[in-house]
């Protein structure tokens, strides 16, 4: 009998087993799991299933680097998801991903990112310290959304806070090949379907730079800035200050 999509993606996935567990960085990451949340994320979504039809390489790939980076494609952890780019199914990693591996990795005790307001108060108290954001959060009349701040604290007790305005984040966002393609071929992308979450990334990324180093979090980043397509030609030449 003649496999459907849905069971020829579903056994791709789970032949990944063994590779799967040679590249494992954190070890509770199960496969089994992982391979789970992999085959519902792509048989719900029929054009996601279309792509990983037409590119069951990518889905290997894409399921090789959940393990590699060490997180995971549970819905409940919103850490990651499968997307569909450039003819491709690729992993996704969210802010709070970012964040969580940051910490699970040691690099940081905690983290925080937001998103500022016009009519919201606001004020940064230096690098080393955490800003004062007042707002009500109940209002739905805050105002457009004018920044975004990330502040984390050190294993040490230290704080950092990084602030980028909107326009800053809309710069980096205009040279994506993500937003690109969305403007050429109104492909659609996190940029559009959820700019706030993104704004929350860049900053993200750009904060990084300041925690402490781990491997697995510069993994994630470099990842995100080739196969997710957020980087600019720059960050795919390791070149770029502005990630």
């Amino acid at each position: 009998a003649k496999l459907s999509p849905q069971e020829i993606i579903t056994q791709d996935i789970y032949n990944q087993k063994d590779v799967f567990a040679s590249v494992l960085t954190d070890k509770s990451i199960n496969f089994d799991r992982e391979a789970g949340f992999a085959v519902q994320q792509i048989t719900a979504n029929e054009y996601l299933l279309g792509i990983a039809m037409n590119n069951r390489q990518s889905v290997v790939n894409a399921v090789t680097n959940i393990a590699a980076i060490g997180i995971s494609l549970n819905p409940a952890k919103k850490q990651a998801y499968l997307v569909p780019r450039d003819r491709k199914v690729c992993l996704d990693i969210s802010y709070m991903g970012l964040m969580d591996l940051a910490m699970d990795t040691g690099s940081i005790k905690w983290a925080q990112a937001a998103l500022v307001h016009e009519l919201d108060g606001f004020a940064l108290n230096g690098f080393d310290k955490p800003p004062t954001h007042t707002f009500n959060p109940f209002s739905k009349e805050r105002g457009e959304v004018i920044g975004v701040y990330v502040v984390v604290k050190t294993v040490d007790g230290d704080f950092l806070t990084t602030a980028m305005g909107i326009d800053e984040v809309n710069s980096i966002r205009d040279r994506s090949s993500a937003w690109k393609a969305w403007l050429s071929k109104k492909a659609s992308c996190p940029w559009v379907t959820d700019p706030g979450e993104m704004a929350k990334k860049t900053c993200v990324k750009r904060a990084y730079k300041f925690w402490p180093k781990t491997e697995r979090l510069e993994q994630a980043i470099h990842h995100l800035n080739t196969d997710g397509g957020e980087g600019t030609r720059q960050d795919a030449d390791g070149l770029a200050e502005s990630r």
